[in-house]
């Protein structure tokens, strides 16, 4: 009878809701089904008749033809809005000309479909314009396509693309984009979107059961300190201690395993650095975004071409940075041993370094830093303050802040802070010793005015939770004031008041 219930209990309606795909309104249904173990995520938009459907296909060819467009503008991402605008007119041309009764509110959503179906990614455009999903994956023709929802997990969909030469279309259609070549000789491609999202296809036989996609969505609203707070991911005590680093321009290595948020992790703390110093950022991708009156210089990597020339690596990228006077370097993973020499050097030259690394807890970090291939000599960690380790805990889909210890002389680690898994809280589990020295003798600040100071920050963090201050340009502008005036802040934070800019 119990395990009866539970069945029941988990089928039917799970969770609905409504998101704009660039004026088609989309209806998203999360539910259970009967004999499926994931939940099945099902989008319906404005439903269009046969007939309209083969009319409009007919118009995505006349309207492609027609468009007069030079390689160079379809490939340059600073040309998009031109591009799209010349679609659009022409567009909303054809569909006068062939549908002359249609209202005006029916022809922009059959505009902004045209537009998807001959620019965009045709079936995948209302998925990858929900900002509750973190991935899309196809994984072949043969099943439909996922998605890795930020509330509820992997989730198969209700969208199919029909053969592998649409996978592969869409595949070498987003590769040219950005000069690159999916083929037969070239079975795997690495790329990204204009709008910052990654990319990665493969081609049969190399991908077994048919052509792949995953596409790894760049986040439109960036994670912020308030914003990590509110999920239960850290901590408000934990939090102004990171900032509280932060400020007094401590390095900090975040690490832990794929998926765990160490990058938006990083993008949440590089919200706390102040507005009058210079930051360069190196990825890969961009990923981070952070607040627009920072002077930031993001820099990313680029392969070599066809003929092997032309790569741009971190390495590179980095010992760059070096002679562009920056206050603050925020680089993405650390993989080789010459970048992780850099990296350090940058710290021994007073220079605040923020980086990601893959481990699972601090100890781990430290044996990763220590050990081929970065090997780095245990004695040369002692620059480095503070280690964050990000945890995702797969069975119940939520990413906590696992630990944070600081690291001694000698490269040794201290663990001050742990999540404990039954109360779901981080507990402080030690006492701060080295970062409490180096506090003492920089900042001048005692035992006790360092506790006095972590508990404002927690405060102020708190009170920006409450009110709903997440978003990365008002978290930045507020924290920006703080340190111009923090009994200002600190007032408002007391009092529960509102913040007027």
């Amino acid at each position: 009878m119990v395990e009866q219930k539970k069945k029941e209990s988990r089928e039917g309606m799970i969770d609905s809701y409504v998101f704009d795909n660039e004026g088609i309104q989309v209806l998203a249904k999360i539910s259970a089904k009967p004999g499926q173990y994931v939940p099945l995520y099902e989008i319906s938009v404005r439903e269009l008749s046969e007939g309209t459907r083969l009319v409009l296909n007919t118009l995505k060819g006349e309207l492609i033809t027609t468009v007069k467009l030079d390689i160079t503008e379809i490939m340059d991402p600073k040309k998009r809005d031109d591009v799209k605008k010349k679609f659009e007119q022409r567009a909303h041309f054809l569909l006068g000309k062939h549908f002359p009764t249609l209202s005006e509110a029916d022809k922009k959503v059959l505009t902004a479909y045209l537009i998807q179906n001959s620019l965009g990614l045709g079936e995948l455009e209302p998925l990858m314009h929900d900002e509750h999903l973190e991935e899309i994956a196809i994984n072949s023709s043969a099943e439909p396509i996922w998605v890795y929802h930020k509330k509820y997990g992997w989730c198969k969909t209700n969208v199919h693309l029909k053969s592998e030469e649409a996978i592969f279309d869409i595949a070498s259609m987003i590769g040219r984009r950005i000069g690159k070549q999916i083929n037969v000789l070239n079975p795997v491609m690495d790329a990204h979107l204009s709008t910052g999202d990654r990319v990665n296809a493969t081609l049969f036989p190399v991908s077994s059961f048919g052509n792949t996609i995953t596409i790894r969505k760049f986040s439109r609203n960036p994670w912020t300190i308030p914003y990590l707070i509110e999920l239960n991911c850290i901590s408000p005590q934990l939090a102004g201690l990171i900032w509280l680093c932060i400020q007094n321009e401590m390095s900090l290595l975040v690490s832990g395993g794929t998926g765990s948020g160490k990058t938006s992790f990083l993008n949440a703390i590089a919200c706390l650095i102040p507005a009058n110093q210079r930051i360069i950022s190196i990825e890969d991708t961009r990923e981070l975004t952070l607040p627009h009156f920072l002077q930031w210089i993001p820099m990313v990597t680029r392969e070599p071409n066809a003929e092997g020339k032309g790569e741009v690596t971190m390495l590179d990228l980095l010992v760059n940075s070096l002679r562009q006077r920056p206050d603050r370097i925020i680089m993405g993973e650390v993989r080789k041993q010459r970048e992780a020499e850099i990296l350090f050097e940058a710290m021994h030259t007073g220079h605040s370094v923020y980086a990601t690394l893959h481990a699972d807890n601090a100890a781990e970090t430290i044996t990763r830093l220590t050990t081929p291939p970065i090997s780095m000599p245990k004695e040369t960690l002692s620059s480095l303050a503070g280690i964050v380790v990000q945890f995702r805990h797969r069975r119940l889909n939520i990413r906590r802040t696992l630990e944070f210890a600081e690291v001694q002389k000698g490269g040794e680690i201290n663990t001050l802070y742990r999540w404990d898994l039954k109360s779901d809280k981080i507990i402080e589990v030690g006492k701060m010793v080295s970062l409490s020295s180096t506090l003492s003798l920089y900042a001048g600040l005692t035992q006790k005015e360092i506790e006095q100071d972590v508990a404002d920050k927690a405060k102020i963090l708190s009170w920006m939770v409450k009110k709903g201050y997440k978003g990365v340009n008002t978290v930045g502008t507020i924290v920006s004031h703080y340190y111009m005036n923090p009994e200002e802040i600190y007032s408002l934070a007391s009092k529960n008041a509102e913040w007027r800019e």
